[in-house]
């Protein structure tokens, strides 16, 4: 029988298993949503336990589905949420506390301490990011500071910290691997992205015992096996982050190249080569990936809300019955009517990061319906990603020709049109999805000689369909500038 690729997916609200064929086709998949956990405003957690035996579980139902057992995997690639962190005792396994979830905002004071303490510039120029919550480093001082014997078991080396790929890898393990890789690491605000270590000065701003720390290793590379956890051993051998798996996942692997993913809100991600681009328009730099010898480095920037614009139609507003349905009501019009929706329900994300400003809706008149609305909330996602990308093109010096998409909202032909027109750019829909979880099967495939090259991979990537602009650059600028405008209207509605 031929053999096969399990992806594990671990995402903020499910963990899914896709098996792929040599072909990079899914052949079976399973998912199952776990708890959301929220004890206090703010505050999100998740039960690394319940992360564990969902993950678990789905691997084999989806080997079930496929027909195969384990014998018939060649390698088990890991994708995961990023900075989420857990901490757990090294003898037991056992979690100390709940995972402190990526969107948790807990930490901010300390956050807004550190940016008076004057430390910005150091941590943005080893680490590529902004002091923020949304980072590990805070999560697990907190965890160290809050969890009653926590700081001293740590400094004992009693414990051990990871992101959700070393908790997965330590539980397929049996408790053998106390890994990371380079991708997760770089989203800790612990580790220089320039040496590729974790940082002795970062370490004693955040307080944090480096025994605590697991070992750094490459996204492509044999991390040992899997013990006890299905028939037979089967080799671990890729690990990125979502965003960037899902950048090798849609094949961006030349200087330049640029993923969209439209979820909740949306991640766009460039491919700036081996050197990395420290962004002066407050996009994160983070790595890529590192394979063999050589490390990619990446921008990226986060847009807050995308897809839930959507859902707050359907929800809030009761315009639509379904998300589906937006897609009809918004091309009933031909256009917004000059009406603007800045959806700032979380404050902006990049290149903004403001986060004060709430959602307004601007160009109002006694003609606008729910369609202009609808059109208005759809666009919106648009502009906010040219907003990104315009920040990416001027930190990079690069013009960027085509964008790469995936994500829920992309099967939205009106959105992905009016994307391509608004970038004056190709937009192209890939015919396989499910590229977070491909992006990491391919990277356990290449370590383990499953595909032989990258190369091989590329020929696989296949266009569904290509979106060319047909709106001519002077209908967009004015477009734009409308935009801007209403961007403005709602940062003045802050002060």
């Amino acid at each position: 029988m031929d053999k096969f690729i399990l992806a594990l997916d671990q995402g903020t609200t499910s963990s899914r298993a896709i098996v792929f064929n040599h072909m990079g086709l899914p052949v079976a998949a399973a998912m199952k949503e776990f708890s959301q956990i929220f004890p206090q405003p703010g505050w999100v957690e998740h039960n690394p336990d319940e992360i564990w035996s969902s993950q678990a579980g789905v691997a084999a139902e989806a080997l079930a589905r496929a027909g195969i057992d384990s014998s018939h995997i060649s390698a088990i690639g890991i994708t995961n949420q990023r900075e989420t962190a857990v901490v757990w005792e090294r003898k037991s396994g056992r979690p100390l506390c709940n995972a402190i979830v990526w969107q948790d905002r807990r930490t901010s004071e300390f956050c807004d301490q550190l940016r008076r303490d004057g430390l910005d510039e150091v941590i943005a120029k080893k680490t590529g990011l902004i002091i923020d919550a949304y980072f590990s480093a805070t999560k697990v001082r907190w965890i160290l500071d809050n969890i009653p014997g926590a700081r001293a078991r740590a400094e004992r080396g009693e414990l051990a910290f990871g992101t959700v790929d070393s908790w997965l890898i330590w539980n397929l393990t049996a408790g053998r691997l106390h890994v990371t890789d380079v991708t997760n690491a770089s989203r800790t605000m612990l580790f220089n992205i320039h040496t590729l270590e974790w940082d002795d000065q970062l370490l004693r701003i955040f307080n944090i015992p480096a025994g605590l720390l697991p070992e750094v290793r490459s996204s492509s590379e044999l991390l040992g096996h899997t013990d006890g956890i299905f028939s037979s051993p089967v080799p671990i051998a890729g690990t990125a982050g979502d965003q960037q798996a899902a950048l090798f996942g849609q094949m961006c692997i030349e200087q330049g190249m640029v993923k969209n993913t439209y979820g909740t809100g949306c991640f766009m991600v460039m491919n700036t080569g081996n050197t990395p681009v420290m962004s002066g328009n407050r996009l994160l730099t983070t790595v890529a990936w590192k394979i063999g010898d050589r490390t990619d480095y990446a921008l990226e920037g986060s847009i807050f809300i995308a897809g839930a614009v959507v859902q707050w139609l359907r929800d809030g507003l009761g315009i639509i019955r379904s998300s589906a349905e937006v897609e009809e009501l918004a091309s009933s019009v031909q256009g917004s009517e000059g009406v603007f929706f800045v959806p700032a329900f979380a404050g902006l994300g990049a290149p903004h990061w403001n986060q004060d400003v709430r959602g307004t809706i601007t160009g109002l008149t006694r003609g606008t319906t729910a369609a202009h609305i609808a059109r208005a909330a759809l666009e919106s996602i648009a502009y906010q990603t040219l907003d990104v990308l315009l920040a990416m093109q001027n930190d990079s010096q690069l013009t960027i020709s085509e964008l790469r998409v995936d994500g829920g909202a992309t099967a939205n032909n009106l959105l992905m049109q009016f994307q391509a027109d608004i970038l004056q750019a190709a937009v192209v829909r890939p015919r396989i999805t499910e590229t977070t979880a491909l992006g990491a099967a391919y990277l356990a495939g290449l370590a383990t000689g499953y595909w032989s090259s990258v190369d091989e991979i590329k020929s696989q990537w296949q266009v569904e369909r290509l979106f060319s602009p047909i709106m001519q650059p002077r209908e967009t600028s004015v477009l734009v500038k409308g935009w801007h405008h209403a961007v403005r209207a709602a940062m003045a509605t802050e002060e």
